[in-house]
């Protein structure tokens, strides 16, 4: 495994990290056994970056990394990154978000109970809270890096402006965005701003949801993606008709869909490291082959042939969650 810098003179971590989200129940269940060794089986090849949220199961899938920590991975060769701010009911409905500095700093004071650790790598809030101004935000994100239990700072789906608001008072090491075939529009504002400062991306939602991947033809009912514009009737066909295309290029290549999703999202830039979402070691496998894939610049060329940005139908979240969203005020039309 590679390893890169994350941002301008950040630490070192991993080429690819490891997104724990789906391992939490979130499309459809998961076997905590088979996630554990997922977690291990990803550090074993190199992994050392880990992506989670106290959100995420409400705690599960924190304490679900502290029991895989406890099965032989040496806390100080991992780098922990954790998502805070969500607001959930008991049927795991987003009811809204809390960054404020007081929120900030009970948040932190579970997550490092739930994980058994007395620091985390980095701390992010997972959404702007249109009630609390940024720079209160990353204020006391900051005290709590003085303090030791936080070591770097990160933001997560926020806007080119907020990002410089929030950089101009405490150093962004990360900034964590969608970023795939099919969701490029941090292409346009966002991504020239993290990279004029010197901040690298974490990109997760890299097969977009399965579209880029299976296609998800079928999903279950209880299944969270069906509610999203992008699996909709005529778009979901519209979008399956994409990865159609991109299947015949991976055909030709003797590679799946998804490993010539992720080995695009991969050669966008050593500053941007692509989250592998997934609770199965099969899964994960075949997602590091991606990682040594090479593709020339007539193969990339084909690639976003097939899969047009302005080709993909639906919007990546329904219009309140966009609304919600500081990053889509600067992606452009």
């Amino acid at each position: 495994m590679e390893t890169t810098t994350l941002g301008r003179g950040g630490p070192v971590v991993s080429r690819a990290g490891l997104g724990l989200m789906g391992m939490s129940g979130i499309y459809g269940q998961a076997d905590d056994q088979e996630s554990i060794a997922t977690i291990h089986a990803a550090v074993d090849a190199g992994i050392t970056l880990l992506d989670t949220g106290d959100f995420y199961g409400m705690g599960h899938n924190e304490l679900l990394l502290r029991d895989a920590l406890r099965r032989g991975i040496p806390r100080e060769s991992v780098f922990i990154q954790v998502k805070f701010g969500g607001q959930r009911d008991p049927s795991g409905a987003f009811v809204g978000y809390d960054t404020s500095p007081g929120a900030v700093k009970n948040a932190l004071a579970y997550t490092l109970t739930r994980l058994g650790t007395d620091y985390v790598d980095l701390y992010q809030p997972a959404r702007l809270d249109p009630r609390v101004p940024i720079e209160d935000t990353v204020g006391a994100i900051a005290e709590m890096i003085a303090a030791g239990y936080v070591r770097y700072l990160g933001l997560s789906e926020m806007g080119a402006e907020t990002i410089r608001r929030a950089h101009a008072v405490h150093p962004v090491a990360a900034l964590q965005i969608e970023y795939s075939l099919m969701s490029r529009g941090i292409e346009q504002q966002i991504l020239p701003t993290v990279r004029e400062l010197g901040i690298g991306v974490t990109a997760y939602g890299i097969l977009s949801r399965g579209l880029l991947s299976s296609g998800t033809a079928r999903l279950a009912d209880n299944d969270p993606r069906a509610r999203f514009p992008r699996f909709r009737a005529e778009n979901h066909a519209q979008n399956l008709e994409l990865l159609a295309a991109l299947e015949t290029i991976a055909s030709e290549k003797r590679v799946t869909a998804a490993q010539l999703a992720i080995a695009w999202v991969a050669s966008r830039g050593r500053d941007i490291i692509p989250l592998i979402g997934t609770k199965r070691r099969d899964r994960l496998a075949e997602a590091l082959q991606a990682l040594d894939l090479p593709l020339s610049t007539d193969e990339l060329a084909a690639i976003e042939a097939a899969v047009p940005a302005d080709a993909v139908a639906g919007e990546r979240y329904d219009a309140a969650q966009v609304a919600m969203l500081d990053s889509e005020r600067s992606t452009g039309p």
